[in-house]
């Protein structure tokens, strides 16, 4: 079934009886050619290139519990191409340009909002360093504007701009950034991957790998084994235990982020801001409430939950930045299990074990790289050979002196 606006009066005029499921519900064949562990936006994104671009068959996508309830749904929604170094910048461009293709490509409205994102600059030096970063992203085709002062206040009128610890002195903008509906970008990738034949297996947990003289034979499951030829894995926090159960050792940790919404407000945050003396970023959804987040919370955990003073600090940046905020009342606050990577940046690459193939690292920011990670991981399943912008992405990057420290604070995943 297609969507379209014809269809859309057909069905209001015929009382919605015409509509279908988005993706089957199958169970799982006894091999594939292809198995994808992570029905998150990554694999998903994965099984709909490699099935779309690279025309490959008998696929299957493994959910340990249903689509759209991991990482890919607990997020701010923010995607952005504002990289400084050679090895990051081009991808988060070539993410960007398939975001803002992706609602044709799949037939699917994920409500991409280009409404841009603002860095804010509070110090001299950090004004240079946004210029620096700012022609990294003009050479990469990706645009930015350094705006004064005056120019953020007409952008943002409510900020406190003398504020006097943090005085707004300008802004790096990213007009091509902005935020995409999370769970519909899972649900449009499941639905045009099922399209083109891929197996969406939900409620199916991986609980091992056989593995028989260096090369992948296939998984183990709670619903049996499933043969395969090459197995990619892509799940995001759970990344370290899965491959310990291959026996292979990741330089990731796993820690929580936490988010939160307000409850609706009039529309007052024109696109996605920054604050530039703290962390803390807020962009306002299509129902009106305030979606913002901070700092991940700095001990390693696998629990889906996060703690008060990560709450305490996250609403101190928002206070100290637009002071209007004050009287909001939060109403949800949830937690992701974020895959932190030595460096802060990402890796797909594969393992020493013969087709098995991982993507993992993305630290908290994965969800805007969604469709080049999938595009990516593809070419590398498909083809044995890495998509020329994620050639840094290495998994013996740190044995061989070529760290991607983005925001130059060494090897230590919970400042990343």
């Amino acid at each position: 079934m297609r969507y379209s606006a014809f269809r859309i009066m057909k069905e209001a005029l015929t009382g919605h009886r015409g509509w279908k499921p988005a993706w089957r519900d199958v169970a799982p064949q006894p091999d594939y050619d292809f198995v994808i562990i992570g029905g998150g936006g990554h694999g998903l994104a994965t099984a709909h290139y490699l099935a779309k671009v690279f025309g490959k068959a008998r696929i299957a996508v493994l959910e340990k519990g249903y689509i759209g309830g991991g990482s890919v749904g607990r997020n701010t929604t923010i995607v952005r191409a504002n990289y400084l170094l050679p090895g990051n910048e081009p991808f988060y461009e070539f993410a960007m340009q398939l975001w803002e293709g992706l609602e044709q490509d799949l037939n699917y409205n994920a409500m991409v909002s280009q409404r841009g994102i603002m860095n804010l600059i509070h110090t001299d030096g950090q004004r240079d360093a946004f210029r620096r970063r700012g022609n990294s992203m003009m050479l990469h085709d990706a645009g930015a504007e350094l705006l004064d002062r005056e120019a953020v206040r007409r952008e943002a009128p409510f900020l406190d701009f003398d504020n006097a610890r943090f005085p707004i002195k300008g802004a790096l903008m990213h007009r091509r950034g902005g935020t995409v509906r999370h769970d519909a970008v899972a649900w449009g990738y499941a639905r045009a991957a099922d399209q083109r034949g891929v197996d969406i297996i939900q409620n199916c947990e991986v609980t091992g790998f056989r593995i028989e003289d260096g090369r992948i034979r296939g998984v183990e499951t709670t619903r049996g084994h499933i043969g395969a030829k090459k197995v990619g894995l892509t799940v995001a926090g759970a990344s370290g235990k899965l491959m310990a159960m291959a026996g292979q050792r990741l330089p990731i940790e796993s820690h929580v982020l936490q988010a939160y919404v307000s409850e609706a407000l009039k529309p007052v945050i024109p696109g996605v801001i920054t604050f530039g003396a703290g962390h803390f970023y807020v962009s306002q959804s299509d129902k009106g409430g305030l979606v913002f987040g901070g700092d991940i919370d700095g001990y390693n955990s696998y629990a889906s939950r996060g703690n008060l003073p990560v709450i305490e600090d996250v609403c101190e940046g928002g206070m100290a930045l637009m002071p209007i905020i004050g009287r909001a009342r939060l109403l949800r606050v949830w937690g992701g299990i974020m895959d932190m990577s030595m460096d802060g940046s990402p890796f797909i690459d594969r393992t020493p074990i013969d087709g098995l193939y991982f993507n993992g690292g993305w630290c908290y920011g994965g969800f805007k790289a969604t469709p080049a990670s999938g595009y990516a991981f593809a070419q590398l399943l498909a083809t044995d050979t890495p998509h020329a912008t994620a050639t840094a992405y290495r998994l013996d990057r740190f044995r061989a002196g070529r760290a991607l420290d983005e925001k130059g604070v060494g090897p230590r995943p919970n400042l990343h």
